[in-house]
């Protein structure tokens, strides 16, 4: 007999069927369903935590609260910072910004923001994002 997908089985006394409870009263485990009569615990929707005596305890664990953004925060660089390290017809990307140590890594995303004036004309920005300060005045620049 070849061995294929088909053909493989569990080795014998490895897998157990699960007992299907509440099948109705010739099935041995039927009727009460092993939950006894009445009460709050034979009805559904009970967590088995309140049945355990946990609930106490579960609410008294501290809980990490919030979450964690998965997306990155941007590296911000001043307009001031550019103008003092960029020259007139620079392209600002983020890899210029690593050679002069303004960000720390090329790979996470850059902003631009305006604390100061643009003083250098014709500088070519490619990647970055701008604040709102700076995209007024590169505006007023370009007119």
């Amino acid at each position: 007999m070849a061995l294929s997908l088909s053909t493989i089985k569990p080795t014998k006394g490895t897998t157990k069927k699960r007992v299907r409870v509440g099948r109705g009263n010739s099935s041995g485990s039927g009727n009460y369903s092993g939950k006894g009569m009445k009460g709050q615990k034979s009805r559904s929707g009970v967590s088995g935590l309140k049945r355990l005596g946990m609930k106490k305890q579960l609410l008294q664990t501290p809980k990490v609260r919030g979450f964690k953004s998965k997306k990155p925060k941007n590296q911000a660089v001043d307009i001031k910072n550019i103008n003092k390290y960029f020259k007139d017809g620079e392209t600002v990307n983020a890899v210029s910004l690593v050679k002069y140590n303004l960000i720390k890594s090329d790979k996470l995303p850059v902003k631009i923001l305006g604390k100061g004036k643009l003083k250098i004309k014709d500088l070519k920005f490619e990647g970055v994002i701008f604040s709102g300060s700076v995209r007024d005045q590169l505006k007023l620049d370009k007119k």
